[in-house]
Order: C-alpha cells, then structure tokens, then sequence
C-alpha cells in the first residue's frame, strides 16, 4: 500500500519540537515502511530539510501560512491508496475532493468532534467520507459516537505506544548507569524523587502536585518533586501561571526542582532516575503518552480519573487512580504509600513495564494500526 500521514499544523514531523501526535506519526512510520510505501506531509521547520528521507520513509514538509492548501496541492499531483489525517475532521472534505480513490482514516487525538470544535453538518459529512476513525482512547471514541451515533462502526480505539529500547528502568545495569548519572547532575543522591513530565499549564495540575508537598515530606523528608517541561513544546518564556509555579516551589526549594523543555530523546533519562511518575491532570485528557513512557521505565504511575488517563492504569499493578483528582491530599496518600514500600514500588514498575512490553510497544501499535487499513 502506499500511504501518507498528514500531521497537524501544529509541529513538525520528525519531533525535534516534542509533541505526542509528532512523536507517534514517526515511530508507527518507522515499522509500518518495512512493508510498505510511507510518506508523511508536516510543516516546515527551519532546522529540517523541505524533503528528506529517514528510516525508509519520505517526509514533506509545507510551510505553516498555506498548509492545507499546499497539501491538497500534492494531493492533487500524487496517488496513495490510504490518506491518514491526523486529528483535523474539518479537513476531510477538501481531501476527499482530490483523493478521491484513497481510503481515508482519520486519527482522533482530542475531543475534535465536540460542539465547540465541529457543526453537527460537518461532523456527519466528515464521518461520511472517512472508512475508519481511529482513537487514541475509549473515552475519545464515545466522545464522538456519543454524539454522532452513526460513526461507531467506523471507530476504533488504537492505543499509542512507546520505544521500548531508549527506556532503561533502574533495575537493568544500563539503567542503575543512568539512575546513577541523572541524579549526581540533578543533586540527588539517595532521595526519593517525584517526577512530573508535561506542559505547566494548570490543566495539567502541577500546581496540584506542589500544594501536596507538605503532606509528603511531613512523613518522607527525603522525598524531592521535579517537574519537567515548559510552558508550551519547545518554549521556555515564563508566562504568569509559570511564574506562580517557580514562587510556589520556592517555598520549598529544597525539595523541588524545575527543568524546562527537553528534547524528547533525553526524556527516558529522566524517568530513568524517578521513583514514581504522577500525572495530576485537571481536563478530560485523551490519554497522555507520558503514561506509555512511565510503564516503559519500570516507574509506578499515580495518575488522575480524567478522561482516558486511566485506561491503561490497572489500579494498584502498575499504578494508582485518584479519584478525588483536585485534592491534593489524593495523591500524597498514594505516594506516601508508595515510599513507605519500596518493594511494592518496583514490583509495580516490573508490572509496568511487563505490561508495556506487550501492548504498548511501535511494533504493536502499528500492526494494530495495519489491521484498521486491511479492513
């Protein structure tokens, strides 16, 4: 088959600028070019070249001004039997009109289908043309079916995954090397580190995580708390909800550190040297990949009863769900527990990892992703 994948607008493809959808386009690419023709179109980025070759597939890359337009305009000009598009129902018309012999997947990421996002008019017509709507979650699939009840045969939930082989959980000799390493550079020694890994935005709740503080150290004073990421991928500017995080943590500054965007070939690093990974999201999130990256680690999960967060969290194997998702006091209860029982905590990170070595990794997901394109 020859196939395309055509990213959001967003970021590039390669991911030098993170992002989850960027980051699973490439790596499903990777597997899935073994066998057949793959191209994948994304916007221009001045460190990437407009046409370039990697791992067997063919990456385009269009400028972000006339995106869409420039799309149909290759669209026009080549043939591919399956048109994937990334997250953008609203431009499946267009698409349709010059891929007109291609069968057309659309990935859902977020809640696209939402009143907010897509007239009902649209949707319909959207769901029309495409022959599958893969999600990337079972709490994403009923938001759209639950709205557009025609659409349910066609959906699937394909979960993401995660490069087994750049995660080194701590209890492999490569892992101890970079346990060791991350926390002689990070000033931790024998702490028991917190790791948060994501956008500051409220939504993600790391302002939640830091008022948990007191309740942490009050029965584990060796406990430190590092959050990694900035604002928005790639950009460090501290904007005022930022800022309040840095005041907050000041008032802990023995016990909290700030690490801004990383690029995400240093992210297994980082998981390599936690204790245990918390995802305090607010929103009703898809489905986080960080999730995918903490289970490929060997790290327990702590993680929020938000949208499809969960889905992948077997409570108390590989992880705990919070319930109470806003109260701060939730997750110091579970992570307190976790470092009262230092063998519980690895037995759920082997969990994890067990797990994520079954379901989770590229080779899974794009032969699940195969199977959608052979229906």
């Amino acid at each position: 088959m020859k196939i395309v994948f055509i990213a959001t607008e967003k970021l590039p493809v390669p991911p030098i600028r993170g992002g989850a959808i960027q980051i699973y386009l490439e790596s499903v690419a990777a597997t899935i070019s073994k066998k057949h023709d793959v191209t994948i179109l994304s916007v221009q980025d001045p460190e990437l070249p407009n046409i370039e070759s990697r791992n067997g597939v063919t990456y385009i890359h269009f400028s972000k001004e006339n995106y869409l337009p420039e799309i149909i305009e290759h669209l026009r000009m080549v043939r591919y039997d399956v048109v994937h598009i990334c997250n953008r129902p609203l431009w499946v018309r267009e698409i349709r009109k010059v891929a007109v012999d291609a069968q057309i997947v659309l990935s859902v990421h977020n809640e696209m289908f939402a009143e907010e996002k897509i007239s009902f008019a649209d949707g319909l017509e959207c769901i029309h043309e495409t022959k599958k709507i893969v999600t990337v979650s079972d709490y994403i699939g009923t938001t759209i079916y639950s709205r557009f009840p025609s659409a349910k045969q066609k959906v699937k939930t394909v979960y993401s995954g995660v490069d087994l082989q750049t995660f080194h959980p701590k209890w492999t000799q490569q892992g101890a090397k970079i346990n060791e390493s991350i926390r002689k550079e990070l000033g931790l020694k024998n702490e028991k580190v917190i790791l948060f890994v994501g956008r500051l935005s409220k939504v993600k709740g790391p302002h939640i995580l830091l008022q948990a503080i007191p309740n942490i150290i009050t029965e584990h004073p060796e406990a430190r708390m590092v959050f990694v990421g900035s604002k928005w991928f790639s950009d460090n500017q501290v904007n005022h909800f930022v800022r309040h995080l840095y005041t907050v943590g000041a008032m802990y500054k023995d016990y909290v550190k700030f690490i801004q965007f990383v690029q995400p070939k240093d992210i297994p690093s980082l998981f390599a040297m936690a204790d245990v990974f918390v995802c305090s999201s607010q929103w009703q999130e898809p489905l986080a990949r960080v999730h995918y990256e903490a289970m490929a680690a060997g790290v327990p999960i702590i993680t929020s009863r938000r949208g499809g967060n969960p889905e992948v969290i077997e409570h108390e194997k590989n992880g705990y769900v919070v319930d109470d998702f806003a109260n701060p006091e939730a997750y110091a209860k579970w992570i307190n527990a976790l470092f009262t029982n230092p063998s519980l905590m690895e037995k759920m990170g082997r969990y994890g990892r067990t797990k994520a070595e079954k379901e989770f990794s590229w080779n899974v997901v794009a032969s699940n992703l195969l199977s959608v394109y052979e229906e």
